[in-house]
């Protein structure tokens, strides 16, 4: 009986052995080197993955510009990784979420993606109001966040935090291109924008830069960011008998046509802005002639990276070119697959602080640094006149002159 048991025993000690054994083999192969591959269920310190979680308002308002984000952000990995969506023997994941251009929304989702996701960086977004909520949680987190399209100046600014790295140009830098255009002793100017951080900033910044300039600024009009009745704020602009209204806006609900309905132009004011998306150049046929800015448009960078981009994006999207936001996206793809070039694979944020502060890189715009004082990308932007060309059914942003990065360059407004 005592036999018995001893050699049932044994039995099952060498079925535990062999079940471990088998288990052993299941997580790794052989290639035919020898050397062990990983497989799902190994990692390897070549192997492994990137994630990077992208925060756009792929709906409502801003819709148009997550869209040309995630599009750029695509075309982006793929330039900057030689199509193999790989960096130092790592591959790259990227999750997208819609904040739906609303903050407690973009929190939940950046939550998500931190907690959940477990990701490696955090992009965006489209919003100013989203990303100035999320800022936070990169730092609580210890995350590189690459901020893109955002613009207000508090992001990198009053609200800034070392875990941030912003592509997107931001107020302040609009403000010094805008007021280059129109701006100069004895000029009265007018200015209309949302009512919410971005138009707030953009105006600040605008201001500024006008006032240094010589210009005065005798009415600064605020709406709300999701009206579609600009009436009442424009004709007390028409009221003030300013020389130029200097338009910051973002969004669908443009006040182009109610500008052109309540005939400023021929009520003596001139017009200026950024040139905006393709979408709404097409309202601004009243614009025509009008001298401003533009921080992209498909045809004012001259650089390989840009030809490369324009040729892609016309032959996945069926002839359409890109558009505003669309290089920044790309420009957002290709900071981080750099910074990880750098520190070969490792995506620990402390690490890639120290890479990226002064790193230079090469853009649809050309080449990019991010200053280490505040992180903020310096930059080219562009001088334009809006003209009408044949075949174009829409203003066309022609380039004036290069705003170079040191012209463009904005204050330091952080506490750093």
């Amino acid at each position: 009986m005592a036999r018995k048991w001893k050699l049932l025993i044994t039995l099952l000690f060498l079925l535990l052995v062999s079940a471990a054994c088998s288990d052993k083999q299941s997580t790794t192969t052989k290639d035919t080197e020898g050397e062990k591959t990983p497989t799902s269920g190994e990692v390897t310190e070549e192997g492994g993955t990137i994630k990077i979680g992208v925060l756009a308002s792929l709906t409502g308002a801003l819709e148009s510009y997550g869209k040309q984000t995630k599009n750029g952000f695509e075309l982006g990995l793929e330039y900057a990784t030689d199509g193999t969506m790989e960096v130092a023997g790592k591959k790259i994941e990227v999750v997208y979420e819609d904040t739906e251009t609303k903050p407690e929304v973009a929190v939940q989702k950046a939550t998500k993606l931190l907690e959940e996701d477990e990701v490696d960086f955090l992009v965006g977004s489209s919003s100013s109001g989203d990303t100035l909520a999320v800022l936070p949680l990169a730092e609580e987190y210890e995350k590189i966040m690459v901020v893109e399209p955002a613009v207000a100046d508090s992001i990198t600014g009053s609200e800034f935090n070392p875990y941030l790295f912003r592509t997107g140009r931001n107020s302040s830098q609009d403000a010094v291109a805008g007021a280059a255009a129109i701006a100069k002793p004895g000029v009265k100017i007018a200015t209309f924008a949302p009512d919410y951080s971005f138009g707030w900033d953009g105006v600040a910044a605008f201001k500024a830069a006008a006032e240094k300039l010589g210009a005065e600024v005798v009415l600064e009009e605020f709406a709300d960011p999701a009206a579609t009745d600009f009436t009442s704020n424009l004709q007390k602009i028409i009221q003030e008998k300013p020389d130029y209204l200097f338009v910051v806006w973002a969004g669908a609900n443009s006040p182009w046509n109610q500008i052109a309905d309540l005939k400023l132009q021929e009520n003596g004011i001139k017009i200026s802005t950024g040139a905006p998306d393709i979408p709404a150049l097409s309202v601004m046929e009243p614009l025509v002639g009008m001298e401003g800015f533009s921080v992209y448009y498909h045809t004012l960078p001259d650089n390989e990276i840009n030809d490369w981009l324009v040729d892609e994006h016309k032959k996945r999207f069926n002839g359409a070119v890109p558009d505003l936001f669309t290089p920044g996206g790309m420009t957002a793809a290709i900071s981080i697959v750099e910074a990880l070039k750098k520190s070969e694979g490792n995506a620990d944020a402390n690490e890639l602080i120290k890479i990226m502060e002064g790193m230079s890189f090469e853009t649809p715009k050309g080449t990019m640094t991010f200053r280490p004082e505040d992180h903020q990308a310096m930059q080219t932007l562009y001088s334009i006149k809006l003209e009408k060309q044949d075949g174009v059914d829409y203003p066309v942003p022609v380039l004036i002159r290069e705003l170079s990065p040191e012209e463009t360059e904005p204050p330091i407004l952080n506490n750093k």
